[in-house]
């Protein structure tokens, strides 16, 4: 299975349009990302977590994305502590230490809870996206985009972005199986200079069999005169049902209600220092 493609389940999610599920992924990232409110964050969550489900995409598919994403928030947390150990104090304007540790590192409960909400943040817009990904078959994405007026050679190019992402994931499996056939170690018992060079031996081949991909590609279009017209048909095109409509006014209410706590907390953050309610 690919690491990271469209797959195909029967739901609810599935059925909703391509364009759709875009408005919804973008206006949930810009509402998740504008504010710093707690509640509306855990609210965002637990939506994504119920489309989660009702999109029957089983974690286990979703494993080495997953790890990658956990390893990223981790390595972040700490550059974050380890930079600005006193930003959450900045922030809400008040000072609790729990754990001196040396120097100027010292934790405090306005940094802990500075830095749970970026860590809520990922948990909020990461599963939206993979929702995106995971549910919307590529060609049908792009007529999607061309309903909602976007040009059909954007959103071509968009549909084979989305195509080619399996393809490249398929090629660097073949590249490294037959590496190692030829005895490059890039396991765990190897060192780390050794794999490193291991991998280095697969990226090669596979940005060289990536634009012969594309360039034969982009002469099969061209031969078929892709682009000569202003319009165009799409086989898989679909008209908006009741349910895209109710999702899209859904996503228009999470904005708006971001952009309410803005007013509400006078600002980005929410403070429960001096504002516990």
């Amino acid at each position: 299975m690919a690491l990271f493609g469209y797959i195909p389940r029967n739901s609810q999610v599935h059925r909703l349009t391509g364009a759709t599920k875009l408005i919804f992924t973008l206006a949930l990232s810009i509402a998740a990302m504008i504010t710093f409110d707690t509640r509306f964050i855990a609210f965002v969550i637990a939506l994504s977590i119920i489309l989660f489900a009702i999109s029957k995409v089983r974690l286990s598919e979703l494993k080495a994305v997953l790890v990658f994403i956990t390893i990223f928030l981790v390595i972040n947390n700490v550059a974050i502590f380890l930079f600005a150990p006193e930003h959450g104090v900045m922030i809400y304007g008040t000072r609790h230490e729990l754990l001196r540790i040396s120097g100027r590192y010292a934790l405090t409960y306005e940094q802990l809870f500075y830095q749970l909400n970026v860590t809520l943040k990922y948990f909020a817009i990461v599963p939206v996206a993979l929702i995106f990904f995971l549910t919307t078959e590529p060609g049908e994405f792009a007529s999607s985009l061309n309903t909602i007026k976007v040009h059909y050679k954007i959103a071509f190019a968009v549909s084979l972005a989305m195509r080619y992402i399996p393809d490249v994931q398929r090629s660097f499996r073949e590249i490294s199986q037959a590496q190692q056939a030829r005895g490059v170690d890039i396991s765990k018992k190897a060192s780390l200079k050794a794999r490193v060079g291991g991998i280095l031996t697969i990226l090669f081949p596979l940005v060289f069999s990536s634009l012969d991909k594309i360039e034969m590609i982009s002469n099969a279009m061209e031969l078929r005169g892709f682009g000569r017209l202003k319009r165009r048909t799409w086989y898989s095109a679909r008209a908006f049902s009741k349910w895209d409509f109710a999702v899209i006014t859904v996503s228009l209410l999470c904005v708006g209600l971001s952009v309410l706590t803005l007013i509400v907390n006078g600002g980005r953050f929410y403070n429960p220092f001096t504002n516990p309610f």
